[in-house]
């Protein structure tokens, strides 16, 4: 990886933190691509002089793709969405990173897709999702596809949104409480991406399904989370009816297309490559989120834990 220029697709991003510090830590030099490279100016730091670059592009303008691209020994493509055009995004995108690297002679190419990503999936964004994969696989067939389950770390929107909710309300709605996770330390994503580059005849052309190693319920999710930052909050467990209707609603925190998603688990496929096949031991919850939870306690980190009722 020393002095390897690798274009990194959203690199500006929550996960994209985590990816990029990766490569800089294996000796690689990093072009973060961003449709406003501002964004991840704060990325400077993390490398040594010139090691870093920013350039301006959108994966919906396949022409600013192949500028980011060009000259690179190797692409990560990053981009995902929730919302807008999910086909011009997930599917329309990875063709446009596909095309560019092939045509820029790149060495591999890394697309992170996601646990979930299904052509029969119910959610526009699973079917996308894998849609996308297929359309990267036709432009570059030795890209390494990473599925990742749900994404946890410092700056996320998935154990961050739940715990403010916990610390705020006494009394707490809990959607699809029984539909289970494995989420996956964005570190741990961070370094497969950096794997699957330094050794792309081992890993291209293959998928992994990124995980972590611990299994939980919404609902086991919610209480660990309250245990974690020491409040005993009520848990109510609404009904499919019921969030469906929420789903429903105009300003709803959540959409009815991650309501569908919701509608199946986020866990590795059993017998699928992971982390372990990378090289990666898995990060446990525990080890790590209570670092950055505990600014959810009453006291900050002079807060102690409690037992939790809900």
């Amino acid at each position: 990886m020393k002095d390897r220029l690798i274009t990194v697709i959203g690199g500006g991003g929550f996960l994209g933190r985590y990816v990029v510090q990766a490569l800089l830590r294996a000796g690689a030099r990093v072009r973060v691509a961003e449709r406003d490279p501002r964004r991840a100016f704060y990325l400077k730091p993390l490398g040594g002089l010139g090691q870093t670059q920013f350039v301006a592009a959108d994966v919906t303008r396949p022409d600013t793709i192949a500028r980011a691209i060009e000259g690179a020994d190797a692409a990560v493509n990053l981009v995902g969405s929730f919302t807008g055009n999910l086909q011009r995004i997930h599917v329309g995108g990875a063709q446009a990173v596909g095309e560019a690297a092939a045509k820029a002679g790149a060495g591999a190419v890394v697309h992170v897709s996601a646990i979930g990503a299904d052509p029969e999936a119910a959610s526009v964004y699973g079917r996308t999702k894998s849609e996308g994969e297929a359309a990267v696989r036709a432009a570059f067939p030795t890209a390494t596809i990473l599925r990742p389950s749900t994404v946890f770390g410092r700056e996320d929107q998935f154990l961050n949104r739940f715990a403010e909710m916990i610390a705020r309300f006494p009394m707490v709605p809990v959607l699809r409480p029984q539909v289970r996770f494995q989420p996956v330390f964005a570190a741990d994503v961070g370094d497969a991406v950096a794997a699957a580059l330094a050794d792309p005849e081992t890993h291209g052309g293959k998928i992994y399904e990124l995980a972590g190693p611990d299994v939980v319920t919404m609902l086991e999710l919610h209480r660990w989370l309250a245990q974690t930052i020491g409040r005993d909050p009520s848990f109510v467990e609404l009904p499919d009816a019921a969030g469906a209707l929420l789903a429903a609603l105009p300003l709803s925190p959540i959409s009815g297309d991650q309501w569908k998603m919701l509608g199946r688990d986020a866990v590795a496929a059993p017998g699928s490559a992971g982390l372990d096949a990378l090289g990666i031991a898995p990060t446990p919850l525990s080890a790590v989120a209570p670092a950055w939870l505990v600014r959810f306690r009453r006291a900050g980190r002079f807060g102690a834990r409690t037992a939790v009722q809900g």
